[in-house]
Formats: structure tokens, C-alpha cells, sequence
């Protein structure tokens, strides 16, 4: 699988725009290559930089959906209304949808992960990015990843 946006190329800037400097909203996202025994697709946005790039702590966890369905091939800018069966989870936010990059200190990387699996999970009531995991565990058929960089002010 590939998964790309027109808003930034591989381990490039993110355009102030996705982040909490800008409008933050969700970058355009696009994928491919999705195997054909894959039944759902998961999304998570991640900063494993946090707080300081220098001495990382901490994953943040900037966006969660689940049950995407295979037929979707991407999602639009600020996406609104997501593909019909979609769910989402919580961010460290505590809430759901997209969070932009924000950090604190330093240039942080941003790890969109996509994942094909092998069923539909069941709906697990808002989970965090864990409880996620931990319900793909033995389901995942293919994955993907896209980085991009953020850095306040710069």
C-alpha cells in the first residue's frame, strides 16, 4: 500500500494550514494498493516526538478512525462528513477528529499510519489509539506510512 498527500511530500513540511497555527484542519490524504483480502482500513495520526524531540516521552496521538471502508481511496482537506461506516477514537486530546501539529519545542515528525485489515472491528466506543491496537492485533494485511515535519514559527 502507498499513502501520499498532495499537501506535503514524504518526511516535508506540513503547511501551517493542518496545524494549531493555521486552520487545523485535515491534510488531504490519498492511498493505493489496498490488498484485495482487506475488509476495513485504520488511520492514526501520531507525534512520537513528544514533548521535545531531544528527550521524546511520549507518543501524542493527534487523530484515530476505524472501519474505513476499503472502496474509499483517500479523505478531502478539512474533511467534514466521513466514509459511510467510518468510526472514530480519541486523540490526547480526549476527543475525537483531527488535531493538528502543535509542538511545544523542536521539529516534531507526524506518522500517518494506514492499515488494511482482515475484518471490521467492532464498534468500540470512542477507543484510544491502545484499546485501537490492541482490537487490530492478528488483522493487520498491509500497512502504510507518511511522515511529515512540524515546527512552530517556522
Amino acid at each position: 500500500m502507498q499513502l501520499t498527500s498532495s499537501a506535503f511530500a514524504p518526511n516535508g513540511t506540513i503547511p501551517r494550514q493542518y496545524t494549531c497555527e493555521g486552520g487545523n484542519v485535515s491534510p488531504p490524504l490519498a492511498w493505493s494498493g489496498v490488498p484485495d483480502g482487506a475488509a476495513s482500513l485504520v488511520l492514526i495520526v501520531d507525534d512520537p516526538d513528544a514533548p521535545d524531540p531531544a528527550a521524546p516521552r511520549m507518543t501524542w496521538v493527534h487523530w484515530v478512525l476505524y472501519n474505513l471502508p476499503v472502496a474509499c481511496r483517500g479523505l478531502d482537506e478539512a474533511v467534514g462528513e466521513l466514509p459511510a461506516g467510518t468510526l472514530e477514537g480519541l486523540n490526547d486530546w480526549k476527543r475525537t477528529g483531527y488535531g493538528g501539529p502543535c509542538p511545544p519545542i523542536g521539529r516534531h515528525r507526524y506518522f500517518h499510519k494506514l492499515y488494511a485489515l482482515d475484518a471490521v472491528l467492532p464498534d468500540l466506543r470512542n477507543p484510544d489509539k491502545k484499546a485501537l491496537e490492541q482490537a487490530m492485533r492478528g488483522h493487520i494485511v498491509a500497512e502504510a506510512q507518511l511522515i511529515g515535519t512540524y515546527q512552530k514559527g517556522a
